[in-house]
């Protein structure tokens, strides 16, 4: 995030992009909420016509897969009408010429025919969101999930540039992390190309650094992402994996090949709080952690903040905290790395990281600090980019239609779209053994518009197979105004009838993110 939760309340507009935040982010999404009582403008672009949207001032819902169109339509008309900082634009940006060529090539007319939404209401979102100052972007896996993920986001980033909505408050671009702590891991360096800090693997000088602090030659070759892995494992170019929190045979696209996978390789080694489906199905050793309750350390949020996680309670049977087993790990592996103490991890990688070099355990030990800190006596960053991007200048980009993977056909005539609901959590491994939220959600369901229900002769509670071109499951329709026709969605989160069954191979061009916000499928009664 350029900017900070607390701002969200005093914006005077809110471009809020794929992202249903009363569900996915309910807390966050409370200063959105009071941010409309203040009277605020909200924009929402979503497929579905979530409870932000039923409020909004402007909803474009959208045709899945068709965000560049439309926020090239909606750049185009803020630099026809004149509405664009001339200024910022002239000073702090660079590619406009290019850019707005780009975006030429989407006049209103031709974005709203693809994007199946109004002409008249793409120019109102345009004018509103130019027409403030206080006026900030949010987005989440609705826009990532793409095979144009990055894309979509740099779309977003050249509105908040030609509009001069970035450093300052309550503006930016702003994505909401999906998890606790997701953030605080991509700092650390859990990402392939990067080092703690994000301080890149291609960088000599970077290597050669952590090469010195870690007592070994390290190399230059940026590691595997998630998506390569799993294709490693087809091809016996991965033979062993290690997963530490996550539920890959519940939460990756394309189910049936993912399990293939696992039953391939040699070693399979879950670390996680629960037996979930991975480690139930495919562990050959399962090492039981403890929950954030149980252990000492940090978390990042949202807000780039760097908090204490402090235990409370002891933790259950033989379940550890993280650090623990990966010190024990190392030391069966031959690395002494003394005793596991949080504080000490961070102060090395505080040392090492410039953008939080100013941040240790004493100044966090009653409130966050938000990085950069890059020493003891700055107070932490609010608002990036304050003054002037901080590369020098914002980079514009040329940006067109990049279309989906797979798309509905007369064979697959619908779109299926996933995503989380407010009752569950991801692969719902924590929630679905609560008994209150089963009781709300107890099993799958998908959401299908009345018109598609009708002509498919589909009611409302009926059971119905969904199936694509990898595989078939059953569930529930619930008949909704919510979706548009021709599309249906689906929660994410239940491995009896698991929505990844369905989903497909398509990726993200440039960083391999699943495309989990469509694919093509076809009804018929069970």
């Amino acid at each position: 995030m350029t900017n900070s939760i607390a701002e969200i309340e005093n914006s005077e507009c809110m471009l809020v992009v794929g992202s249903n935040t009363t569900d996915a982010h309910p807390v966050l999404a409370l200063r959105m909420k009071k941010a409309l009582r203040n009277g605020a403008k909200l924009l929402v672009v979503d497929p579905r016509k979530t409870w932000l949207a039923e409020r909004a001032d402007v909803h474009l819902q959208i045709k899945p897969g068709t965000d560049i169109p439309l926020m090239n339509a909606i750049a185009h008309v803020i630099i026809s009408e004149d509405l664009h900082d001339k200024q910022y634009v002239e000073t702090l940006s660079e590619g406009f010429e290019e850019m707005s060529e780009a975006a030429a090539e989407w006049p209103v007319e031709r974005a709203a025919e693809i994007c199946e939404v109004s002409a008249n209401d793409i120019r109102r979102a345009a004018r509103i969101y130019a027409g403030y100052k206080h006026a900030g972007i949010y987005y989440t896996l609705g826009i990532t999930e793409h095979v144009c993920g990055v894309d979509n986001v740099r779309s977003l980033s050249n509105l908040a540039i030609i509009t001069g909505h970035i450093g300052h408050e309550a503006t930016g671009v702003n994505p909401l992390r999906g998890q606790n702590n997701v953030q605080g891991c991509n700092d650390m360096g859990n990402n392939p190309v990067y080092f703690p800090g994000y301080q890149e693997v291609a960088d000599a000088a970077v290597t050669e650094k952590f090469s010195q602090a870690w007592g070994s030659k390290l190399s230059q070759t940026p590691g595997l992402r998630l998506d390569q892995m799993l294709d490693g494992m087809h091809d016996d170019s991965v033979k062993a994996l290690f997963v530490m929190g996550e539920d890959p045979v519940l939460s990756e696209p394309n189910a049936k090949h993912v399990h293939v996978g696992f039953k391939k390789i040699d070693v399979l080694i879950s670390q996680d709080i629960f037996l979930n489906e991975t480690a139930r199905l495919y562990a050959d050793v399962v090492f039981p952690a403890t929950c954030f309750a149980e252990k000492e350390g940090t978390f990042t949020n949202s807000e780039r903040r760097v908090q204490r996680v402090r235990k409370a309670v002891d933790a259950p049977g033989q379940a550890r905290p993280d650090i623990q087993i990966i010190f024990d790990l190392a030391k069966q592996l031959g690395h002494d790395w003394g005793e596991a103490q949080p504080s000490k991890v961070w102060d090395e990688f505080a040392r090492l990281s410039p953008q939080f070099s100013g941040i240790n355990y004493e100044r966090i030990e009653d409130e966050g600090i938000q990085w950069p800190c890059p020493d003891v006596s700055h107070p932490g960053t609010k608002i990036l980019h304050e003054g002037a991007p901080i590369r020098g200048k914002g980079k514009l980009y040329p940006l067109d239609h990049i279309k989906p993977w797979e798309e509905a056909d007369d064979e697959y005539p619908l779109t299926l779209s996933t995503g989380r609901t407010l009752y569950h959590y991801n692969s719902a491994t924590q929630t679905l053994r609560n008994e209150g939220h089963r009781e709300k959600e107890p099993e799958c369901f998908f959401e299908i518009s009345p018109d598609d229900a009708r002509d498919l002769n589909i009611a409302d509670k009926e059971a119905i197979t969904v199936q694509s071109r990898r595989g078939s499951i059953v569930s529930w329709a619930k008949v909704s105004e919510k979706v548009r026709k021709g599309v249906i969605w689906m929660p994410m989160h239940y491995a009896e009838a698991s929505a990844n069954t369905l989903t497909g191979d398509g990726r993200d061009l440039k960083v391999g993110t699943p495309e989990y916000k469509l694919c093509a499928v076809r009804l018929h009664k069970s």
